[in-house]
Protein backbone atom coordinates (compact mmCIF):
# COMPACT_ATOMS: atom_id res chain seq x y z
CA UNK A 1 0.00 0.00 0.00
CA UNK A 2 1.02 3.87 -1.05
CA UNK A 3 0.19 6.32 1.40
CA UNK A 4 1.61 10.09 0.88
CA UNK A 5 2.35 11.83 3.81
CA UNK A 6 -0.56 14.88 4.69
CA UNK A 7 0.22 17.72 6.70
CA UNK A 8 -2.07 15.84 9.41
CA UNK A 9 0.30 13.32 9.84
CA UNK A 10 3.34 15.41 11.21
CA UNK A 11 4.01 17.78 13.83
CA UNK A 12 5.35 20.98 13.88
CA UNK A 13 8.26 20.35 12.49
CA UNK A 14 7.13 18.90 9.23
CA UNK A 15 8.16 15.22 10.26
CA UNK A 16 5.60 12.12 10.45
CA UNK A 17 4.47 12.02 14.57
CA UNK A 18 5.85 8.73 15.71
CA UNK A 19 1.96 7.34 16.96
CA UNK A 20 0.65 8.14 13.04
CA UNK A 21 2.55 5.16 12.10
CA UNK A 22 0.63 3.06 13.74
CA UNK A 23 -2.32 4.25 11.09
CA UNK A 24 -0.37 3.30 8.61
CA UNK A 25 0.31 0.17 9.80
CA UNK A 26 -3.25 -0.88 10.62
CA UNK A 27 -4.40 0.47 7.01
CA UNK A 28 -1.81 -1.76 6.01
CA UNK A 29 -3.18 -4.90 7.99
CA UNK A 30 -6.37 -3.97 6.74
CA UNK A 31 -5.57 -3.91 3.13
CA UNK A 32 -3.75 -7.06 3.23
CA UNK A 33 -7.05 -9.08 4.62
CA UNK A 34 -8.97 -7.47 1.47
CA UNK A 35 -6.15 -8.42 -0.36
CA UNK A 36 -6.43 -12.06 0.20
CA UNK A 37 -9.91 -12.44 0.34
CA UNK A 38 -12.13 -11.43 2.82
CA UNK A 39 -11.71 -7.70 4.43
CA UNK A 40 -11.81 -7.05 8.63
CA UNK A 41 -15.63 -5.80 8.08
CA UNK A 42 -16.58 -8.98 6.79
CA UNK A 43 -14.34 -11.21 9.30
CA UNK A 44 -16.82 -8.87 12.14
CA UNK A 45 -19.54 -9.45 10.65
CA UNK A 46 -18.92 -13.56 10.36
CA UNK A 47 -17.89 -12.90 13.92
CA UNK A 48 -14.31 -13.22 14.21
CA UNK A 49 -12.75 -9.76 16.09
CA UNK A 50 -8.81 -9.69 14.88
CA UNK A 51 -7.10 -7.65 17.94
CA UNK A 52 -4.29 -6.39 18.70
CA UNK A 53 -2.40 -7.98 21.38
CA UNK A 54 0.73 -6.53 21.62
CA UNK A 55 3.25 -4.81 18.89
CA UNK A 56 6.97 -4.01 18.93
CA UNK A 57 8.34 -1.40 16.57
CA UNK A 58 11.22 0.14 15.82
CA UNK A 59 11.53 3.63 14.19
CA UNK A 60 14.52 3.63 12.00
CA UNK A 61 14.34 7.18 9.92
CA UNK A 62 12.05 10.19 9.67
CA UNK A 63 9.12 10.67 6.95
CA UNK A 64 8.24 13.87 5.99
CA UNK A 65 5.40 16.10 4.68
CA UNK A 66 4.84 15.25 0.86
CA UNK A 67 7.27 11.76 1.12
CA UNK A 68 5.28 9.01 -0.34
CA UNK A 69 5.38 5.77 1.91
CA UNK A 70 4.92 2.16 1.26
CA UNK A 71 3.68 -0.25 3.66
CA UNK A 72 4.66 -3.59 3.04
CA UNK A 73 2.84 -6.98 5.80
CA UNK A 74 2.97 -10.68 5.55
CA UNK A 75 1.38 -12.54 8.26
CA UNK A 76 2.05 -15.82 10.07
CA UNK A 77 0.62 -17.95 12.93
CA UNK A 78 2.66 -18.42 16.07
CA UNK A 79 -0.63 -20.55 16.87
CA UNK A 80 -4.40 -21.19 16.03
CA UNK A 81 -4.96 -18.21 18.82
CA UNK A 82 -2.32 -15.67 17.51
CA UNK A 83 -0.55 -14.51 14.86
CA UNK A 84 1.80 -11.60 14.03
CA UNK A 85 1.59 -8.98 11.30
CA UNK A 86 5.34 -8.20 9.88
CA UNK A 87 5.38 -5.23 8.87
CA UNK A 88 7.87 -2.33 7.55
CA UNK A 89 7.41 1.18 6.20
CA UNK A 90 9.55 2.17 3.26
CA UNK A 91 10.52 5.45 1.12
CA UNK A 92 11.93 4.78 -1.71
CA UNK A 93 13.10 1.39 -0.92
CA UNK A 94 14.44 2.37 2.61
CA UNK A 95 12.94 0.99 5.41
CA UNK A 96 12.43 3.52 7.45
CA UNK A 97 9.47 1.92 10.28
CA UNK A 98 9.50 -2.20 11.15
CA UNK A 99 7.03 -3.79 13.24
CA UNK A 100 5.85 -6.55 14.38
CA UNK A 101 2.37 -6.80 15.45
CA UNK A 102 1.12 -9.64 17.36
CA UNK A 103 -3.10 -10.60 17.17
CA UNK A 104 -5.42 -12.67 18.63
CA UNK A 105 -8.96 -13.27 17.61
CA UNK A 106 -12.27 -12.87 19.78
CA UNK A 107 -15.96 -13.78 19.47
CA UNK A 108 -18.33 -11.41 19.98
CA UNK A 109 -18.70 -11.82 23.77
CA UNK A 110 -15.07 -10.55 23.63
CA UNK A 111 -13.72 -14.59 24.43
CA UNK A 112 -10.72 -15.86 22.91
CA UNK A 113 -11.57 -18.26 20.09
CA UNK A 114 -9.19 -19.75 17.61
CA UNK A 115 -9.10 -17.94 13.76
CA UNK A 116 -10.87 -18.59 11.22
CA UNK A 117 -9.85 -21.88 8.90
CA UNK A 118 -8.89 -19.01 6.01
CA UNK A 119 -6.80 -16.61 7.99
CA UNK A 120 -5.10 -20.14 9.73
CA UNK A 121 -4.38 -21.37 6.13
CA UNK A 122 -3.24 -17.52 5.07
CA UNK A 123 -0.90 -17.54 7.98
CA UNK A 124 1.28 -20.94 6.91
CA UNK A 125 4.86 -21.09 5.99
CA UNK A 126 4.93 -21.27 2.35
CA UNK A 127 7.47 -23.24 0.22
CA UNK A 128 9.11 -21.18 -2.94
CA UNK A 129 10.56 -23.64 -5.52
Amino acid sequence: MSYKVYYEDTDCLGIVYYANYLKFLERGRSEFLAAHGTTAADWNREGYLLVVHSMHITYRRAASLGEMLEVVSSFTLKSRFRGTFHQRIERAGERIVEAGVDVVCLDVDQKLISFPAALQELGQPRSIR
